[in-house]
């Protein structure tokens, strides 16, 4: 690879982590520039075409979209992550998509005023959880034992429940003993640990509180 990577990013986004995952697990060099979201600077704005992260700087071009700067890491640098039959390489990008509804109905959950809206994204968030726990291999990874991109594209998502859990009280994988045999595997490995900023667990429990939000009435001491 003749071009350094750079990584645009925002310490609590769950889908620059999905980035982030794969860039660690490959070993590849990179550097990671963090923005503030609610203030990002002109410069941001003016390379980012939807104004969000991650975008990935390739020399002077620019990628955005978690799932697409995901598969170009792993299409540059062999031996590729995704599995080798093309029907369940299908699947899995078809469950990644699924990961990301579950972690656009987590973030109102967490911060809705609202009880009952809160409630219903739990209730969202659960028959999620329960529909993929019937796919799931059962074994320490999402295929069987052997790493592969919806392993990383879903462990931000496994991360934050695991916050919530730690913060609240709250499990959502309860009653999903394979997710949650899963996420345990997942949360052990060194690169998913390195893939976020030290603090983000005080960072989390910090919005959960700052947002105010029906979830902030249930954070612990």
């Amino acid at each position: 690879m003749s071009q350094k990577l750079e990584l645009i990013s925002f310490k609590l986004c769950p889908f620059v982590q999905r980035a982030v995952i794969v860039l660690k697990k490959k070993n590849i060099d990179f550097d990671i520039t963090y923005i503030d979201l609610s203030n990002p600077p002109q410069w941001f704005k003016d390379i980012s075409p939807l104004g969000q992260v991650p975008v990935l700087k390739v020399g002077d071009e620019v990628l955005f979209e978690s799932s697409v700067i995901q598969e170009y890491v792993d299409e540059i640098t062999p031996p590729s992550l995704q599995p080798e039959d093309a029907l369940l390489k299908a699947k899995n990008r078809a469950w990644i998509s699924f990961g990301g509804d579950i972690l656009f109905a987590i973030h109102p959950m967490v911060t809705s005023k609202d009880e009952t809206l809160s409630n219903e994204k739990k209730a969202v968030i659960l028959q999620k959880l329960g529909q993929l726990e019937t796919v799931h291999s059962g074994q320490t990874y999402f295929n069987g034992e052997t790493f592969n991109m919806i392993d990383a594209a879903y462990a931000p998502m496994l991360m934050r429940l695991s916050f919530i859990k730690q913060h609240t009280g709250i499990d959502l994988l309860e009653n999903t003993p394979k997710l949650a045999k899963w996420s345990e595997s997942l949360l052990a490995l060194d690169f998913v640990q390195a893939s976020v900023v030290p603090e983000l667990p005080i960072m989390y429990k910090g919005m959960i509180k700052h947002m105010d939000g029906f979830l902030a009435t249930k954070l612990l001491d």
